[in-house]
């Protein structure tokens, strides 16, 4: 066999691959075989008869393009594999020459991961610090709260609603998608609506509706609304003295193992220090990869590009159908684009992830990072030993492998990382 590979623009080659007569009639006998099962001669069992009468039933252009296919495919990833090359998707293949006892030439051209130039990263990542991380009183108090509200007793009242009753409230405008209601339970004069929205609801009893404008903030964070005037109809559905427990020893009992409210707080305080060096660690992480990428020299490919915005979109899609308060056709209409329209807004953010998931595969790649078969199994062991069988069933187990490899490998780049920042 003959291989030619031509470098072409954007990260993509041509690769010419041309078999002998005598290589490819060996893929002609596979597909021959494998269409035995599928052709009826009479006389044979199915998948028994002689090769020869089985050709005689084939359309021979039919066989032929079985045996184009199962020779491309072969050769192709045989020959991607063999000389380790990394393929964006699937390859545009062009058959080129196919006879029955003849040479087949086909060619296949394909993007490969860009070749990325990185900066110093080690002298970047040790100018990156974490900061401290602490929790004040403020904070424990705040989350006790918190904590308070959601044990509260709630008991219907017939008198109007005041500032910290509990409400279930109907409202629209017609500056809120075409003038769809919209429902809400929340505590009067706590829910963060509008400035001047909850201060218009009190006052009002149960089953009274309400018509009322107010003059939304310049600083609202729609700004298709900052500064309108909004007219807003109201029904006050429901509301609910809210009588919240005091927080005491019993209180914290109540909660689960302590003692007390002291040993509550020091729980408290314990698990919110975790979050923040969490969220820290995370944050420190993302500013390596934007530091890094900004002075990183890559082009990246518009298929990649195109490929994670679909990605994006979908993502997108996915959260509005849970949400099931809204269709996506909807939602399109709301913020009055289409559908291409929007998946050009994510490119941006798609080059972006793009870029980080490069620099991070080189940084391992020149820091010689490894994930051995072990070290997966004993990750995927650990993410899934609470699963049930019926949970398991539903994976597809090379594809969680690949996955929980690609997370092993970026968690030891992002350790290297902060061993440099950390000297």
């Amino acid at each position: 066999m003959k291989v030619e590979q031509k470098k072409l623009e954007k990260s993509q080659i041509e690769i010419t691959f041309e078999l002998t007569a005598e290589e490819f009639i060996e893929h002609y006998g596979h597909s021959l075989e494998h269409m035995k099962h599928h052709v009826k001669v009479d006389g044979f069992r199915e998948g028994k008869a002689p090769a020869s009468m089985v050709e005689e039933k084939i359309k021979p252009e039919m066989l032929l393009m079985e045996a184009g296919d199962h020779a491309v495919k072969h050769v192709y990833f045989d020959y991607i594999k063999e000389n380790n090359l990394e393929p964006i998707g699937d390859p545009e293949v062009q058959i080129i020459k196919i006879a029955k006892g003849s040479e087949f030439i086909f060619k296949a051209k394909i993007t490969l991961l860009p070749e990325i130039e990185l900066p110093d990263y080690k002298e970047i990542a040790s100018k990156i610090k974490a900061k401290d991380v602490s929790v004040d009183e403020k904070e424990i108090e705040d989350t006790l709260n918190y904590l308070q509200k959601t044990r509260a007793k709630f008991t219907a009242k017939n008198d109007v609603a005041e500032k910290k009753d509990f409400i279930d409230l109907i409202y629209q405008s017609k500056e809120l998608q075409d003038n769809k209601e919209f429902e809400d339970k929340f505590i009067l004069g706590e829910a963060g609506f509008m400035k001047g929205f909850e201060d218009n609801i009190v006052g009002m009893k149960e089953n009274e509706e309400k018509t009322f404008k107010i003059i939304v903030s310049e600083d609202f964070a729609d700004k298709g609304l900052a500064g309108k005037e909004m007219e807003f109809h109201v029904k006050l559905k429901s509301v609910q003295k809210m009588e919240l427990p005091e927080i005491n020893d019993e209180f914290a009992k109540g909660l689960g193992a302590f003692d007390g409210l002291v040993a509550l707080k020091e729980s408290m305080k314990e698990g919110m220090t975790a979050e923040k060096k969490e969220a820290e660690k995370q944050r420190v992480r993302g500013e390596f990869l934007e530091k890094i990428a900004e002075k990183t020299k890559v082009e990246i490919p518009e298929v990649m590009i195109n490929y994670e915005a679909g990605n994006l979109l979908e993502d997108l899609k996915n959260r509005i159908s849970q949400n099931k308060k809204i269709t996506f056709e909807q939602y399109l209409a709301t913020v009055k684009q289409t559908e291409e329209q929007l998946k050009e807004t994510y490119k941006k953010e798609a080059e972006k992830r793009i870029k980080g998931f490069l620099v991070l595969k080189e940084i391992g790649k020149q820091e010689k990072v490894e994930i051995s078969d072990k070290e997966v199994e004993e990750e995927i062991e650990k993410a899934t030993k609470n699963y049930s069988k019926d949970d398991l069933s539903k994976i597809d187990i090379n594809q969680f492998k690949e996955y929980t490899k690609g997370v092993l490998y970026n968690e030891k780049v992002f350790q290297i990382l902060e061993n440099f920042s950390s000297k």
